[in-house]
């Protein structure tokens, strides 16, 4: 069960429906023996009543916790900016539902078409909601059909293949939470599976889908694409997460507080770090010593400027971990990298998008990955990824 905001205020009959299934929710999450993993989904909901606002807000051990409201906004001119991007992004979608526009992107239509449907998701889109709805519809149904009957999209030679598995991962275990979709269901428990399989004896994860290496970038997606699956009630072995966070804090540099891309292996970075201290929160620790420092790490090494290297990889990871830490940490941070977004973006009518020029180099995959993961960034206060809310 779940519910998600409007930007446009409801109905008096649908606040009564609203209020009606909250209580309904809270006392199945209360009551004996009704602690499901439905109930325990629903996270941090707003829900708007007629004349007051409640915060309806379960944690996982089922205890009522009292949660301030963010004190981050959408502006008017960022939601214009926002909603400009869905609609170019809508109109970039390919026949088949992926998407792709350059070189890098075309070659990577797996990871593009997760990218774009968690920017979709992340501004309220779901699979027939709102005004993308047919959009997202059709790029889930383009990652359900490349799922074969092994659990893997399409090549599993492919040079970065659990990349790409992971983020396509994560954007279907948040549409399957929200949607409940049985047509999701059985190719989504195949694909999790899959990586279940493929963790190694140290709890990570690399480039292939078997059990062989590891490294904290492709590690951190599995353990995330767990989570959310787990979240949304697919059985996961909570030995398989906490083998995944073990490995996670085992590529922490206790000197810098960031984190290495293997344990004792290379120097620590921004995006190594983002990504760290983003999947210990997304798996609970959010109050983690090693978070804490990490995130002190991040705005010591801050990349919410144009032209660093791994700009949009870096920042796909910090915002939400930023976001899930919250307070002046977070308020500081969206209005920094919020600014840079808005200086870079370009706007064509009613349609707004990103050159891949805020990344130096090579960096830059392509206006498609930059646009998704820049929409995602700015709707974060929209608070309707559920995954991402504590």
């Amino acid at each position: 069960m779940g519910f998600r905001r409007s930007h446009q205020k409801p109905s008096p009959h649908l606040f009564l429906r609203l209020k009606a299934t909250a209580w309904e929710s809270l006392l199945g999450v209360l009551g004996p023996g009704l602690r499901s993993p439905l109930h325990i989904a629903v996270i941090n909901r707003w829900l708007w009543v007629p004349s007051y606002l409640f915060l309806v807000s379960f944690t996982l051990t089922a205890a009522e916790t009292p949660t301030k409201r963010d004190p981050v906004v959408v502006d008017e001119k960022t939601e214009a900016v926002i909603k400009g991007a869905l609609k170019w992004l809508a109109s970039r979608q390919l026949p088949n539902g992926a998407w792709g526009s350059s070189p890098e992107e075309q070659r990577n239509p797996i990871a593009m078409t997760g990218y774009v449907l968690i920017g979709f998701q992340s501004a309220g889109q779901l699979p027939g909601e709102g005004e993308h709805g047919k959009n997202v519809t059709s790029g889930m149904q383009y990652l359900l059909d490349s799922i074969s009957p092994e659990g893997l999209f399409a090549n599993r030679n492919s040079g970065q293949y659990m990349y790409g598995h992971g983020i396509a991962s994560i954007a279907l275990a948040e549409l399957y939470g929200q949607t409940r979709s049985p047509a999701i269901r059985p190719k989504f428990e195949r694909i999790i599976k899959l990586i279940v399989s493929a963790q190694n004896r140290e709890g990570g994860w690399r480039y292939r889908p078997v059990a062989s290496d590891a490294d904290i970038s492709v590690s951190v997606l599995q353990a995330v694409a767990l989570r959310a699956a787990k979240n949304s009630g697919i059985d996961v072995p909570q030995t398989t997460i906490d083998a995944a966070i073990r490995y996670v804090k085992s590529c922490y540099d206790e000197t810098s507080g960031g984190f290495t891309y293997q344990p004792g292996n290379r120097a620590p970075g921004f995006a190594r770090t983002a990504a760290a201290i983003y999947s210990l929160q997304v798996l609970g620790l959010y109050n983690d010593p090693m978070v804490m420092r990490g995130a002190e790490y991040l705005i010591k090494h801050s990349k919410t400027q144009d032209r660093e290297k791994w700009f949009t990889y870096g920042n796909f990871y910090a915002a939400p971990a930023m976001y899930m830490i919250g307070g002046d940490i977070w308020k500081n941070w969206y209005e920094q990298i919020k600014q840079t977004l808005l200086r870079a973006v370009t706007v064509r009518g009613d349609m707004a998008y990103w050159e891949p020029n805020l990344d130096p180099g090579q960096d830059g995959v392509g206006p498609v990955y930059a646009t998704a993961v820049y929409t995602m960034i700015l709707s974060m206060p929209y608070h309707y990824l559920p995954l991402y809310q504590r």
